[in-house]
């Protein structure tokens, strides 16, 4: 699949010695720039799906240069190279994920070709994907969104959990798609704000619960005994019912609260702490589990996650990729690890994709891996299909 690269990089002898790299792979439109301004200048006339830029330049360095092409009307994926140190250039993606970039790679020079060949790898992985965030953004209206929620074209898909012990699917996460009858199926990402605008966001929640209900009573019916959990806007919270309604919803559809676990989304707060923490001790009193998710991904704080009474720690995909190269990043994913089983929480590790990084985590006794190393999330009858393939796999 072709794809087009902009390489932004002041050097001469390095911008050469980059150009003449990838002139050795095939089906990449390549161009390339001498700083952040000649490159936004080019990017105004021409539409490139991934742009390589060095830190550290004069005049505008690497990191203003990410900040401005966060105003652009599309966002290419980033690679970044730098002689820098790692924690810079890990400091710098971060900076670049917070402004809705994906991040591709990490780069530190003299760059190589086998460097460029696993970014290279990584474009062609993305592929459709990355021609879908291409896609312009959707405006849907409150009476659209109700019938595609009561009509059950948004509904949850699971993506397993997989013990590291044992190497079985334990559990799942509830993710939502929309089987769209005109686009095809949108990601969380392509409706979600319109949810939110229109205060939908407890509508959504009571049909994820009663349809993840109903998968598990299927996976039941075939033996299978799989809690599931559901991701809970936080804010939610501040009605001081919705742990009643909730368990009121998950008793009427025949489930199990202590087969349901609920992970509080960082992305949103209560009005104050008095909500919060009456809400979750209540849904813990009714017997739902309560996970904390994407820890260590933005503003998780040490003193809620000893606080609240969680009975899971997620540990965000941020600290697990690049954990194997950089000793640091390691260190840090050891500690969390370490400090959630000391607080007795199950400990999952979100995003894992390679075996190394599952290595890694078994060195440190993580309890679950979740990522595309085990499966992206599936719909019900695929996750049915899966778990008879992991339990035929350990006969």
């Amino acid at each position: 699949m072709a794809y087009s690269v902009l390489v932004v990089e002041d050097h001469p002898f390095q911008q050469r010695h980059l150009l003449d790299l990838y002139g050795s792979m095939h089906d990449i439109s390549l161009m390339a720039a001498r700083n952040g301004d000649e490159a936004l200048t080019l990017m105004k006339t021409h539409h490139f799906d991934m742009v390589l830029s060095d830190l550290m330049m004069p005049g505008m360095d690497g990191l203003q240069f990410i900040q401005r092409l966060g105003h652009l009307p599309y966002k290419p994926a980033l690679a970044i190279m730098s002689s820098a140190s790692r924690r810079i250039m890990i400091s710098a993606s971060l900076a670049a994920r917070s402004l809705g970039f994906e991040v591709v790679g990490l780069i530190s020079k003299p760059v190589d070709l086998i460097a460029l060949r696993s970014l290279h790898d990584k474009m062609l992985k993305l592929g459709a994907s990355a021609h879908a965030h291409k896609k312009m953004p959707q405006e849907f209206g409150i009476a659209c969104l109700r019938h595609a929620i009561a009509d059950g074209q948004i509904h949850p898909w699971f993506q397993p959990k997989k013990s590291i012990a044992s190497d079985r699917i334990v559990a799942a996460e509830a993710l939502v798609r929309w089987a769209h009858p005109t686009l095809g199926v949108l990601l969380p990402g392509d409706f979600l704000s319109e949810l939110v605008r229109h205060n939908l966001e407890e509508e959504l929640l009571m049909s994820v619960v009663s349809r993840t209900i109903a998968a598990q009573a299927c996976w039941q019916q075939q033996g299978y005994d799989v809690p599931v959990t559901i991701n809970l806007p936080t804010h939610l919270l501040n009605d001081d019912d919705l742990p009643d309604r909730l368990y009121e919803r998950v008793l009427s559809e025949g489930g199990f609260p202590t087969k349901i676990g609920f992970e509080l989304m960082e992305s949103s707060t209560t009005d104050n702490q008095g909500h919060y923490f009456a809400g979750v001790c209540r849904l813990r009193f009714k017997g739902f589990g309560l996970a904390q998710d994407d820890f260590g991904k933005g503003y998780s704080s040490y003193f809620n996650l000893a606080s609240t009474p969680f009975t899971e720690l997620k540990i965000d995909r941020s600290l697990v990729h690049g954990s194997v190269e950089n000793e640091h990043l390691a260190a840090a994913l050891s500690s969390i690890v370490a400090l959630g089983r000391q607080l007795g929480l199950n400990v999952v590790a979100e995003g894992v994709e390679t075996a190394e990084e599952l290595a890694l985590l078994k060195r440190m006794h993580c309890d679950q891996i979740q990522g595309f190393l085990i499966s992206k999330a599936i719909e019900s009858d695929l996750f049915l299909r899966l778990l008879g393939e992991n339990t035929r796999a350990h006969c």
